[in-house]
């Protein structure tokens, strides 16, 4: 693979010239830059682009932090994240957090040191200082970080409220809400929706904090199951929603005869569940695609005409509940 040393002996100039040629710096003859192209496009010369960013303090690449990869929310919001910035010339650098605040700052640090050219950020933690003092573009999607940082997210407290109204209009009496981690922004705000929809009702509600993992929770429905009776499960992610499935189907409940659920999300995995799962969706491509618009106007110096914005669910009846009471 050729070097700037090889462009620079078969152009017959120094390397500081091609530096120069590259990086649109300085005073270049019209003959050293026909040259230099020719050169190039000969030895088919590909710059590197790291280098060029810690030459000029900008750079092409944008940072995607995320807290949880297995998740499939998050991987539909990176495809539609890194669609866009190719689409506009950047490359996106995915970084998984595992919801580690130290590995979450690390990554932050080093890719400050790396010049990226801003930040898209979904962050599970309530810290969030070591955003605050950042001198490049920041957008979060899917939790807020801080007022002045834009912000992207589906409306989850009326999502909440319409997939629990559905239980309730689905004869559902008796309904287990598995409400995600207290203090994370959307599962507190589909915990308000779900008690939007409950209030006033003449039913009976359980309640359990339950992490967005599926392993963790089939094991906490499996044992809200072996103690009490429910025939309703509202549940904050599709995610925790099959792992209640899983319960169901080790306990000898019948979906959705015997118990009716509800998830949250509407990634792929909730239609390929057997049955079908019923989804409160969000449009995880748009809030993406968004996001990284979002992004390259700021990295651009454009002005947003919307600097937090809140797209609406849609409820995605499948085979988890029943069409009538």
């Amino acid at each position: 693979m050729a070097n700037i040393r090889d462009v620079a002996k078969a152009a017959g100039v120094s390397v500081a010239t091609v530096s120069r040629y590259l990086n649109n710096k300085g005073y270049i003859s019209e003959e050293a830059k026909r040259v230099i192209a020719e050169a190039v496009e000969e030895l088919n010369y590909q710059p590197s682009m790291i280098a060029r960013s810690l030459s000029t303090k900008q750079s092409t690449f944008i940072g995607l932090i995320v807290p949880d990869i297995v998740n499939p929310f998050f991987p539909e919001l990176a495809r539609a994240i890194e669609d866009v910035a190719l689409a506009y010339g950047y490359t996106v650098i995915l970084c998984n957090s595992d919801e580690d605040l130290e590995k979450e700052i690390n990554y932050v640090k080093t890719l400050q040191q790396k010049y990226v050219a801003g930040f898209i950020v979904a962050t599970s933690h309530a810290e969030v200082e070591h955003y605050m003092g950042l001198d490049i573009p920041i957008v979060a999607i899917d939790r807020r970080i801080h007022s002045s940082i834009p912000y992207i997210a589906t409306d989850n407290r009326e999502g909440a409220r319409i997939g629990t109204e559905h239980l309730l209009e689905s004869g559902c009496k008796n309904i287990l809400c598995m409400r995600g981690p207290s203090g994370l922004g959307p599962a507190d705000d589909r915990f308000a929706g779900f008690n939007d929809a409950v209030k006033g009702k003449d039913i009976n509600t359980h309640i359990i904090e339950c992490p967005f993992q599926f392993d963790v929770a089939e094991t906490m429905v499996k044992k809200v199951l072996a103690e009490v009776s429910i025939d309703g499960i509202f549940a904050s992610s599709d995610v925790t929603a099959a792992g209640a499935m899983k319960a169901a189907y080790s306990a000898s409940i019948h979906v959705p005869s015997q118990l009716q659920i509800v998830g949250y999300d509407g990634t792929m995995l909730a239609s390929q569940l057997t049955p079908g799962l019923t989804t409160v969706a969000q449009d995880l491509y748009r809030i993406g695609a968004m996001a990284a618009r979002m992004l390259i106007k700021l990295i651009e110096g454009q002005e947003l005409t919307e600097r937090e914005v809140l797209i609406p669910a849609e409820l995605l009846i499948r085979q988890t509940t029943r069409s009538e009471a």
